[in-house]
């Protein structure tokens, strides 16, 4: 099975992932090499009322499921797999009113373990939010999404 890097068929995944879907996680682009996720601003994500800052929260699920992405698109499989270890080391608040991205890259795989890394920012990528460090397991299980379905949806 392979997966796809277009842009629109993972929008797909995203709409159709119940997590990813209720924040409204957009596919922004993928290649071997990593891929970058954005979450558009919004007033129920906020964490600080009185700055209007996205909160953490939003920003490490964000940071999570394109670390998992990077996988995915490094591997060119759909296989199950858990974020076994995250770290997210925050730099700055987001700026109020502004769509977030996250970068990733996975740059290490062994036969169980994905290592990956990257960050996130809104107006300049090269002013990080924040940076971060994952580690998922693959796992042998069934995958909770195919391709077919991503396709049909």
């Amino acid at each position: 099975m392979t997966n796809p890097t277009r842009p629109e068929a993972w929008n797909q995944f995203l709409a159709i992932a119940p997590y990813t879907g209720l924040l409204n996680m957009e596919a922004v682009s993928a290649a071997d090499a990593g891929c970058v996720i954005a979450l558009p601003y919004r007033e129920d994500l906020i964490g600080d009322p009185d700055r209007g800052v996205l909160h953490g929260g939003a920003i490490t699920a964000l940071m999570d499921v394109c670390f998992g992405f990077s996988v995915y698109f490094r591997i060119r499989e759909f296989v199950p797999m858990a974020t076994l270890d995250l770290r997210i080391d925050y730099l700055r608040p987001a700026q109020p009113h502004s769509k977030v991205y996250a970068s990733a890259s996975c740059y290490k795989l062994t036969q169980e373990l994905a290592f990956v890394r990257g960050h996130a920012y809104d107006e300049d990528p090269e002013q990080p939010i924040s940076t971060g460090v994952g580690i998922f397991i693959l796992t042998s299980g069934k995958p909770a999404f195919t391709e077919q379905k991503v396709v049909s949806a």
